[in-house]
């Protein structure tokens, strides 16, 4: 039998999922830890399941609501994971920046979710959902966009092994929306001046889509969208001397400051959202938290969905009170 506060949380051992689960804590849920082999946990279960044996990873999932994947690379992880989680008529949730990875569950499980009766909600995650919640927000009562933008200002960043793993493995073309269309990033990409806040001012950006481009397109009419990063974080990735983020005691972030603008224009008027907050990896734990702890709170449409689409993005953004602070202009 299901019990509507277990949620499985596979890779619960890693940098993020180990924030993801003292995030579910905090929403009143119960977490087990999913791992490939035995671990100290901070779970009240613990269970040890490879996720490419289906066997073992159905009987780990046995008696949760949901599962939400943190084991990246997803374009490797997700596939056996959403099936596992249709098998057991459960919702899925993950963290993946992958454009790739979005487009292939959305390709292959929507309507299957949909016989299921199950949410599927891929990039719910400071990359993803974080941007279409902040587009959904600002465009509620749009039915076609113009123009969106996202713009990215990270202090620094020190991947995870998960993120250097991914990086590697990600070598898809990235994609923009021009026309309505998702289309390749032109070469050269295309890059600005952003305005970002202080402590980073009037910042040069480059073209760098990630996961949003898709979660947003899906939903949204929207004729333009392009996401920016800036150019300091970008070096980081690319240095292979750039440590690793340290082990941060339970439930403390880094000093890695971020800022995310989503600017939206429909004709003459536009509108802009601005995220603020510490530690990228740590801020998605309780996005993915607070998504799945409404999934679980009251029936949605089912099959492959984005949180802007479910979910009142306006007050899904006012309930993430430590850790984000959202502004609109």
């Amino acid at each position: 039998m299901k019990d509507r506060r277990k949620v499985a949380v596979v890779g619960a051992n890693g940098h993020t999922g180990r924030f993801v689960v003292g995030a579910l804590k905090d929403k009143g849920l119960t977490p087990v830890g999913i791992t490939r082999r035995p671990v100290a946990l901070d779970c009240e279960e613990a269970k040890v399941a490879d996720i490419n044996d289906p066997d073992a990873l159905d009987a780990a999932l046995e008696g949760t609501s949901a599962v939400i994947n943190c084991a990246g690379p997803f374009l490797d992880t997700s596939r056996p994971v959403v099936e596992a989680a249709l098998r057991a008529a459960i919702y899925y949730l993950d963290l993946t920046a992958e454009q790739a990875a979005v487009q292939e569950i959305a390709r292959g499980y929507d309507r299957r979710a949909e016989l299921a009766g199950v949410v599927v909600m891929p990039a719910i995650a400071f990359f993803g959902g974080l941007a279409d919640l902040l587009a959904s927000a600002i465009a509620s009562d749009w039915t076609d966009v113009d123009e969106i933008d996202v713009g990215v200002a990270l202090a620094y960043w020190h991947p995870t092994q998960g993120t250097r793993r991914t990086g590697a493995r990600n070598t898809f073309t990235r994609l923009i929306v021009r026309d309505g269309k998702l289309v390749p990033v032109p070469n050269p990409p295309p890059y600005c001046q952003w305005e970002f806040p202080q402590p980073f001012g009037p910042t040069e950006v480059s073209c760098v889509p990630l996961s949003e481009v898709i979660t947003i397109s899906r939903h949204m009419r929207v004729s333009n969208l392009t996401s920016y990063m800036n150019n300091k974080p970008l070096q980081d990735l690319k240095d292979p001397n750039t440590p690793p983020p340290s082990a941060a005691p339970a439930g403390e972030r880094s000093g890695q400051h971020f800022v995310m603008d989503v600017k939206a224009r429909r004709n003459s008027e536009i509108r802009t959202a601005r995220a603020t907050g510490n530690d990228i990896y740590a801020v998605s734990a309780p996005l993915i938290a607070e998504a799945c702890w409404r999934l679980l709170s009251a029936q949605h449409r089912s099959g492959v969905r984005s949180p802007g689409e479910l979910f009142d993005a306006q007050n899904f953004l006012a309930s993430l009170t430590h850790g984000i602070v959202v502004d609109y202009f």
